[in-house]
């Protein structure tokens, strides 16, 4: 004969507490003195107690369950920021739910509906959310929602991102001051927030050096084969640019790689950067300066945000945000020019 299944009784009753005390210590929540939860979380084990999920759901509303709507999945960006948000969504016993769209607004909206019901908080990186409309049509008013690397919407979201424009604007003058005055963009796309704000940037920084600079634009996709393509570009060019400045590290790679098959050495014939610092920029040859944007804090801390939105009950979570500032990270992919 089956034993009987353990239950949030059981639970209780072996670590001497209420059942309430035992739900706030298994669902995260910080109204629980930290020895408390700690001698809950042992007696869990102990008795190798799982939660029923749909029992839990109806009882207490609550799905524990955060829903994460993305542009895409592939790739080192994607992969860094659902690091970060699934790291502390597990420290607070959270689950994610995940879906992504390819860059498709009606598939978006689509994205969004179906989180309805399922999730108890939304994170949204979306270029759509600028159409006042968009997110009013397809998010239900009262559902914890927070924006990663969106355009604000009138401040009606907490927004999380990152200051592109000025991140751009470093390292374009980054080039410049190492003797470039040539240089190549290799732009994101065009419907991307992130990419049009690194573009802009470029943009301004070459307009407002003081030296006679050129400026190259070239069309991209945000993955290595839009980068290499761009590499071959340059190089059926009856003159190669000084610098070639990717609008995300994986176009940088991709780049390298093509210049690499052509045997143009960087940074000696072309200087090359990226953006973002994905763990690979590193380990490259050369190794590759970039703008170092901390991806997985980016999505810890939205995650954060929301959780703190949810446990409050509060579905604007008072607004605010927090836009981070990336850092130049200058590698051997940028040595100075030697000047004879």
């Amino acid at each position: 004969m089956a034993k009987p299944a353990i239950t949030i009784k059981d639970v209780a009753r072996e670590a001497k507490v209420s059942v309430a005390t035992v739900s706030r210590a298994l669902n995260g929540h910080e109204n629980v003195a930290e020895p408390v939860r700690q001698q809950v979380l042992e007696v869990a084990r102990r008795l190798r107690y799982t939660p029923h999920a749909a029992a839990r759901s109806l009882s207490s509303r609550s799905t524990q369950t955060i829903g994460l709507v993305l542009p895409d999945l592939h790739g080192e960006f994607f992969s860094e920021l659902m690091r970060g948000i699934d790291g502390v969504a597990r420290t607070h016993r959270w689950h994610l739910l995940v879906s992504s769209y390819h860059g498709d607004q009606e598939q978006q909206g689509v994205a969004l509906q179906a989180m309805r019901g399922r999730v108890d908080g939304l994170l949204v990186m979306s270029p759509y959310a600028a159409d006042p409309g968009f997110l009013k049509d397809n998010l239900p008013p009262a559902l914890p929602t927070v924006l990663i690397n969106t355009p604000l919407v009138d401040g009606q979201y907490p927004a999380f991102g990152i200051d592109d424009h000025a991140g751009a604007m470093a390292m374009t003058r980054h080039l410049l001051e190492t003797g470039r005055r040539r240089i190549a963009f290799i732009a994101g796309p065009e419907a991307n927030h992130d990419a049009r704000e690194r573009l802009r940037g470029f943009e301004e920084a070459m307009a407002g050096s003081a030296a006679a600079a050129q400026g190259i634009v070239l069309s991209g996709g945000f993955d290595e084969a839009s980068g290499y393509a761009a590499g071959q570009a340059l190089l059926r060019e009856a003159r190669l640019p000084d610098a070639v400045f990717a609008a995300n590290d994986m176009m940088a790679l991709g780049c390298l790689y093509a210049f690499n098959q052509a045997s143009v050495r960087v940074p000696q014939q072309v200087a090359l950067a990226g953006f973002d610092d994905i763990p690979l920029a590193r380990f490259v040859h050369p190794s590759l300066t970039t703008m170092q944007v901390s991806i997985a804090d980016l999505g810890g801390r939205a995650t954060s945000h929301l959780l703190h939105m949810i446990d409050r009950d509060d579905a604007s979570g008072g607004v605010g945000g927090a836009i981070l500032v990336p850092s130049l990270i200058v590698r051997d992919s940028t040595s100075r020019r030697e000047t004879s």
